[in-house]
């Protein structure tokens, strides 16, 4: 009775994880069509598409500070990002730009700055772990 019990257990996390797999990446490219055909749309003022060196696409929150571009990263692909970083593509409200992305872990005053101004409406007490990552990158 048991086995069963942890064999249902295991399939019912994989279905819902497959599901959440499957309606993120539905989302993500209704967001993304949304960015390409209203460039200068509310939501594409706050959102802009990022493309990884593997073709990866994610449509995710930015603040542009002149050559800077910063964007907050919930989930794992921040990992990406560590050391030396990596080569990106962005699409922001209708313009195509290239840069070099690059995770922030160690630099707590530019984190808190930039995530004052990026995520203005987070709860305060949720702790830093939940609150993503910090990518800045750079344009070339």
């Amino acid at each position: 009775m048991k086995q069963k019990w942890v064999l249902g257990l295991v399939l019912a996390l994989c279905l819902g994880g497959l599901a959440m797999k499957w309606r993120t990446a539905h989302v993500n490219a209704a967001v993304a069509e949304t960015l390409r055909l209203e460039p200068q749309s509310a939501r594409a003022a706050r959102t802009m598409l990022i493309t990884l060196v593997d073709g990866r696409e994610f449509p995710v929150n930015y603040l542009r500070d002149g050559e800077l571009v910063f964007m907050g990263i919930d989930g794992l692909w921040w990992r990406a990002f560590q050391d030396p970083g990596q080569p990106v593509t962005m699409f922001i409200q209708g313009e195509t730009f290239q840069g070099h992305a690059r995770v922030v872990l160690n630099d707590p005053v530019l984190v808190e700055n930039v995530f004052a101004r990026l995520r203005p409406t987070v709860p305060e007490w949720l702790p830093d772990a939940l609150n993503g990552k910090l990518v800045t990158i750079t344009l070339k």
